[in-house]
């Protein structure tokens, strides 16, 4: 029986990474931007947003919902700034993946990332499900996402990460043909080969566990202690493993509040402390591999 799915990858003999200078594990911060794009009424969709905020279990009401409104509002006023001091401070990259009517939306946060010299790689053009979205529709958004983000920021996007995906993304991510990675899978611990679309494209995977999105989860961390334990313990095991990636997810409106946001510094100290981790951009990690490991 053959499936379109790859349950065996690399097995028992991973390859090695050889990481730059040696390094025993790469690791990769991204913050997510999407403050803007959620669903809304004033952005023409039928209901309010109900996905990934501190009203765990909200519904979507068919008019604005003005208390949503405002937790996703705080990531982009409050929260996205917090962590950028907090990574600016220690001179640590990241990776933003940028919803690009959210970006438009906020020109100064976008400023402030190109500066700081972070990549910024898509994270489509809205945010939300698009499990059910029509192909023609989600091909145009995918489009519109990569000119808006040109725009916005100077440069096309090499990186991209829906997210909230349909069963047809990955193969217009191909078909779009211009991004080094595709960040949306959650397979392995290193990136890898796709080659389900017909023409090779690198994965670089991405996490929902060690992401703040658990937060605001019912089966995840009630605060920031238990964070920062999921987030060392998750680093010290793929350092003792060896030739390794871990990816950290964080958001304005969750890891950017005050209690977590110390819970994320923490950690950054935890990593720089280890002097034997890598911490890169995603695009800088996609560019090692297509070098060391080239399909």
């Amino acid at each position: 029986m053959s499936l379109p799915r790859d349950l065996v990858g690399y097995g028992a003999h991973p390859p090695d990474p050889r990481w730059p200078g040696g390094a025993r594990i790469a690791v990769q911060f991204v913050v997510n931007y999407e403050e803007g794009a959620e669903n809304s009424v004033l952005n023409g969709d039928k209901g309010s947003e109900a996905f990934l905020s501190e009203m765990v279990g909200a519904g979507s009401h068919p008019d604005r919902a003005m208390a949503m409104e405002s937790l996703y509002e705080y990531g982009s006023r409050a929260g996205f700034w917090r962590l950028h001091r907090i990574f600016t401070a220690r001179g640590v990259p990241v990776t933003v993946f940028g919803v690009a009517k959210a970006m438009e939306m906020n020109p100064q946060a976008v400023a402030a990332m190109l500066a700081a010299g972070w990549e910024i790689a898509s994270h489509g053009l809205r945010w939300i499900d698009y499990q059910y979205v029509p192909e023609e529709v989600e091909r145009a958004h995918i489009a519109e996402a990569v000119a808006l983000h040109t725009r916005l920021t100077g440069s096309r996007p090499l990186g991209w990460y829906q997210g909230r995906t349909s069963p047809n993304t990955a193969r217009l991510v191909v078909e779009e043909g211009g991004f080094l990675y595709d960040a949306d899978s959650y397979a392995d611990d290193l990136p890898y080969w796709d080659r389900r679309h017909g023409k090779l494209q690198l994965i670089v995977p991405y996490t929902l566990d060690a992401n703040d999105m658990k937060i605001v989860a019912l089966n995840g961390f009630t605060e920031g202690e238990q964070f920062f334990r999921y987030l060392r313990d998750t680093f010290d095991q793929l350092r003792e493993e060896g030739g390794r990636m871990m990816s950290v997810g964080l958001h304005g409106r969750i890891a950017g509040r005050p209690a977590r946001a110390r819970a994320v510094a923490r950690f950054l100290d935890h990593v720089l402390a280890s002097g034997d981790a890598w911490i890169a951009r995603r695009i800088d990690i996609a560019r090692h591999w297509l070098e060391a490991h080239p399909a």
